[in-house]
């Protein structure tokens, strides 16, 4: 009950009080970056510990949105939590917000106390404040919310008190430690499958996407939290690692798209030119970047022709590759926002207009510009559709995942000193 009264509250006060930088920048571009829904989605509660944490509500149901609770799973997940800290690390320089340094410091919390003994993260909370510590997408392990977690805990550290920061700090250091014991002496083995060799030295073996935010995640401890050699040593051996996966070129398919695991490539969480791009950077190998130029001057241009896709499966035969299977749908903010970031790094490096373009045209995916037609972010509530199931099917449940993926989006853009955010909802 008391969970329930906190949703209450924290719903009654969302609606009551639009955020201070929403009503200072009412009448201008920064409106489009409505954070309304996603201070929705925020509920305060008390753990099964006695610990005061905040949460993201990971489901939001049309046509009243209100929340729901998946059976197997919970009600809020490391994730989920993350992105929103990622989102609001950017999001409060550019406004002095209470409301949102408050959330900052109870989402903080709320990571935190889901780190386990090994290192890694539990993922999920079960409705009743408790932590799901035996389901297959919430156990502490190596995998997507224990990155993600790294890395948000990595972005927002320099703006906590000091003793939330010191207890960041030690949670960071020993994941990273963790990972580092880990894979950093892995054999650079490789597998030959469907005819193409592939590098087996990352989490799961051949996480690629994954690990691509584990690199995002490593990169921003290492800047913010402490430069630790060993760091760069493993950021490196995976980018190298990334390399092999890049498969095609200009003129054949599939147009030098980084793989995501194992034979698949898939857009949700499709982050490897992103990681590529700054780990050349930070690394100085431009290699490493011109290899993620790649990806951007092929293979998005296939996918913009495309329509966009899912995923598809390739194989290798007689030195050709093709496709054995191929998704257009379901179609997500959350496989479009990681192309708007990789194309907006690749034009600070380059400073090539086409890149901006791209991202832009990326970008207007959230205002129409897809195989629905639909608009799928609101300006004016803050929501995002969850996704495009056929060319006349769309999703208008607004979840956690949809709405902060979305905003993400519109903040890199809004925040680009060259991108026009205006040309996005004309």
């Amino acid at each position: 009950m008391k969970h329930i009264r906190n949703i209450i509250y924290s719903f009654i006060i969302a609606l009551l009080s639009l955020s201070a930088c929403d009503n200072q920048n009412r009448d201008n571009v920064h409106k489009l970056v409505n954070s309304n829904h996603l201070k929705q989605l925020y509920a305060e509660g008390t753990l099964e510990n006695g610990k005061e944490v905040g949460v993201i509500n990971i489901y939001s149901e049309y046509p009243d949105y209100t929340y729901a609770i998946e059976p197997n799973e919970g009600f809020s997940c490391v994730d989920d939590v993350a992105r929103a800290l990622v989102f609001l690390s950017s999001y409060s320089k550019n406004c002095d917000d209470p409301e949102v340094e408050i959330m900052i410091d109870n989402l903080t919390r709320f990571i935190l106390s889901m780190q386990a003994e090994n290192g890694y993260f539990y993922n999920f909370l079960w409705g009743d404040m408790s932590i799901n510590k035996t389901y297959k997408t919430s156990v502490a392990e190596p995998n997507w919310w224990s990155w993600r977690a790294l890395w948000a805990l990595s972005e927002i550290y320099p703006k906590l008190s000091e003793g939330l920061a010191e207890r960041t700090r030690s949670a960071t250091e020993q994941i990273i430690e963790t990972v580092i014991n880990e894979y950093l002496e892995l054999p650079k083995d490789t597998i030959l499958l469907e005819g193409m060799t592939l590098p087996n030295w990352f989490p799961s073996g051949t996480a690629y996407d994954q690990s691509a935010i584990l690199m995002i995640g490593m990169e921003s401890y290492y800047k913010n939290i402490q430069k630790d050699t060993a760091l760069i040593k493993l950021i490196e051996k995976f980018a190298e690692g990334l390399l092999l996966t890049q498969k095609g070129d200009r003129n054949n398919f599939p147009y030098g798209a980084y793989l995501s695991w194992n034979n698949l490539w898939h857009a949700y969480g499709n982050m490897q030119a992103y990681a590529m791009l700054r780990s050349g950077k930070l690394l100085g190998r431009d290699d490493f970047i011109q290899s993620a130029l790649n990806e951007i001057n092929y293979f998005y241009p296939y996918l913009l022709n495309a329509g966009f896709l899912h995923h598809m499966y390739i194989i290798k035969k007689e030195d050709q590759i093709c496709e054995t299977e191929k998704n257009m749908y379901p179609q997500i903010a959350y496989g479009i926002r990681p192309m708007v970031y990789a194309c907006l790094e690749a034009y600070d490096i380059t400073e090539k207009q086409k890149y901006i373009d791209m991202a832009q045209q990326l970008t207007s995916w959230l205002a129409g510009n897809n195989p629905a037609g639909q608009q799928m972010y609101d300006p004016e509530t803050g929501r995002c559709f969850d996704g495009i199931g056929s060319e006349k099917e769309v999703n208008k449940n607004s979840g956690a995942e949809s709405t902060i993926e979305a905003l993400l989006i519109l903040q890199a853009i809004n925040n680009h000193p060259v991108a026009d955010i205006n040309s996005i909802y004309e």
